[in-house]
């Protein structure tokens, strides 16, 4: 039962961080529904999968998630690799080495492409893959609010700046919740 609490109050943290996500449009769990009526069933196979061949993958997902959120809002600006005309937030001093589940987020965006091409953002896909995950390893299922629109770019100065790091004290961890408009309390839900 312990677990089970756990999972429900990353989903509430989760949730509060759609909230303060960066992207326009109105989100809307229908948002694919004529368009590409195939994600979630993509996005489920491919996640189910996944877990099946390591087990870790989800926690892991629902971390690359966390990352990306905490950032710009929840804007797939995380998956970005490097360009000449910036640089990414993979080599974030919270992110380098750290995070994975990059190339599940690849393979079902090509999947993806290859069912409704140019039509579903990376975003989105990052974001239902997290909600399966969760579903997949014995969480709740929730409905997810999509048509988010994919960053053109990324931060790496943010990144390093909001995110906090594996040896950050209480109250720098603190302050980086409070400046994404959660508590303590929040920040608790998250680390359990």
């Amino acid at each position: 039962m312990a677990e089970h609490d756990s999972i429900s109050k990353v989903i509430t943290i989760l949730f509060l961080l759609f909230l303060l996500e960066s992207s326009s449009g109105q989100l809307d769990p229908n948002y694919y529904y004529s368009s590409c009526p195939q994600i979630s069933d993509i996005v489920k196979t491919t996640i189910e999968s996944a877990i099946a061949n390591d087990a870790r993958l989800g926690a892991s997902l629902l971390r690359l998630f966390f990352h990306d959120c905490f950032v710009n809002g929840c804007d797939g600006s995380v998956l970005l690799d490097d360009t000449p005309t910036f640089t990414g937030e993979k080599t974030a001093n919270p992110n380098n080495g750290s995070l994975r589940g990059f190339e599940v987020i690849d393979h079902i965006k090509q999947a993806v492409e290859e069912a409704c091409p140019g039509v579903v953002s990376c975003a989105d896909i990052l974001t239902i893959a997290t909600r399966d995950s969760v579903v997949t390893l014995g969480g709740p299922y929730w409905d997810v609010k999509l048509g988010r629109r994919d960053s053109k770019g990324a931060s790496l100065s943010k990144a390093n700046k909001n995110l906090p790091a594996s040896i950050s004290n209480l109250s720098t961890l603190t302050s980086k919740f409070a400046a994404q408009g959660l508590s303590l309390k929040d920040m608790v839900a998250v680390e359990k």
